[in-house]
């Protein structure tokens, strides 16, 4: 397993790391604890020492169940990350509450990786508000964490100022060859690494949709190397970055955590010609969209509440890699937040804001045809 050095922090860490929030189920929706169990088993014993869960993985229950499996290996051997769910808290009482309740779940004195969740330009305001930092700081000082960092999904400009906020340790980012615009972005990327800033990358398979496509976009990849998987590909992509020290993966079967162990004990960065590859299948695939929305948001806010970019940023995805299961989930946040397209009245006043002319109730209209079935 290939193990990626923090200068900064003088430790070594598998550059796979095993995130914990998709875990195989029992029909009832539990975590299949003995098929887990053996996934996680075979990761460490092949060199993957850092377990990435989080207080809301699995319903609250991914903590406890990380923390019954690290109770069979010597502590000091593995990197566990957590993490503080911001959104809970509703007073400043709530952060060492919390933490400690994770250390309980966790069975341990102290958290490796201990990250701010999900961060954003709002969250800005919580860390004021509930004194985030300068708690995590004293728990800092105290031993119980060895390294902070925050988890990001916005803006770049927001991220910039999450960066400038504290000394970090590490951030953990979303990145893969189909993202270098999304959120924080590449640039987000650059920045860390211009700041001296380890870098964890969540969703380098775009949450499954790069771990397959159809046969004609699939084809150049498979002809160059035919026993790779093409989730192996996108993998790599984001590992032959420098400043990358963990790259999470959400396994959820045994194949997955062989095949990623298989691709990161013998990793090989992307030769020049296999990045064109990469690039080659990143143009057909997003040749695919329907609709040129560049996400800019200028056509927001709707007054009748229709979350215009979202609805058709899922019209371009679904074209794209045909993912049922993440389209529906979509679907339903959408309709349970009333921003779904069957909101829209066509009062054109998004069509004059576009700067890409997009006729855009016209384009809703056919998001509400299509994509109406998925509502539960």
């Amino acid at each position: 397993m290939i193990k990626r050095k923090f200068e900064k922090l003088g430790i070594e860490t598998s550059l796979l790391g095993f995130g914990c929030m998709r875990f195989p189920l029992n029909q009832d929706g539990t975590i299949d604890e003995v098929e887990s169990e053996k996934m996680v088993d075979y990761a460490i014993e092949n060199g993957v020492n850092y377990l990435d869960t989080a207080w809301p993985y699995h319903g609250g229950k991914s903590e406890s169940f990380v923390g019954k499996i690290i109770q069979k290996y010597k502590r000091e051997e593995l990197f566990v990350a957590t993490k503080l769910p911001v959104w809970d808290l509703k007073r400043a009482e709530d952060v060492e509450e919390i933490f400690n309740k994770q250390l309980e779940n966790l069975q341990t004195e102290y958290i490796d990786f201990y990250l701010v969740h999900a961060v954003n330009k709002k969250r800005l305001e919580d860390n004021m508000k509930f004194k985030i930092m300068e708690q995590l700081e004293r728990f800092k000082q105290q031993g119980k964490i060895k390294y902070l960092g925050f988890s990001f999904h916005d803006d770049y400009e927001p991220f910039v100022e999450w960066v400038d906020l504290y000394d970090w340790d590490f951030v953990q980012i979303q990145l893969n060859y189909m993202d270098v615009d999304h959120q924080q972005g590449y640039k987000g990327y650059e920045l860390l690494t211009e700041k001296g800033i380890p870098c964890v990358i969540m969703e380098p398979i775009k949450g499954g949709k790069l771990a397959g496509f159809r046969d004609d976009i699939e084809k150049p990849l498979k002809e160059h190397l035919p026993k790779n998987s093409i989730s192996s590909w996108a993998f790599r992509w984001v590992g032959s970055l420098p400043n990358v020290k963990v790259v999470l993966s959400g396994m959820s079967t045994m194949d997955q955590v062989v095949d990623n162990v298989n691709t990161f004990s013998d990793f090989q960065p992307l030769s020049d010609d296999e990045y064109s590859l990469v690039n080659e299948v990143s143009k057909k695939l997003n040749n695919l969209q329907a609709v040129p929305c560049t996400d800019c948001k200028y056509c927001m806010p709707c007054e009748f509440g229709v979350n215009i970019p979202r609805n058709l940023n899922m019209h371009n995805e679904h074209n794209m890699y045909e993912d049922e299961k993440g389209t529906t989930w979509v679907v339903n946040m959408l309709k349970k937040g009333n921003a779904f397209a069957d909101e829209c009245t066509s009062c054109m006043v998004c069509v004059d804001k576009c700067p890409q002319n997009i006729m855009i109730p016209d384009e809703l209209e056919i998001v509400k045809d299509k994509f109406s079935k998925f509502i539960k």
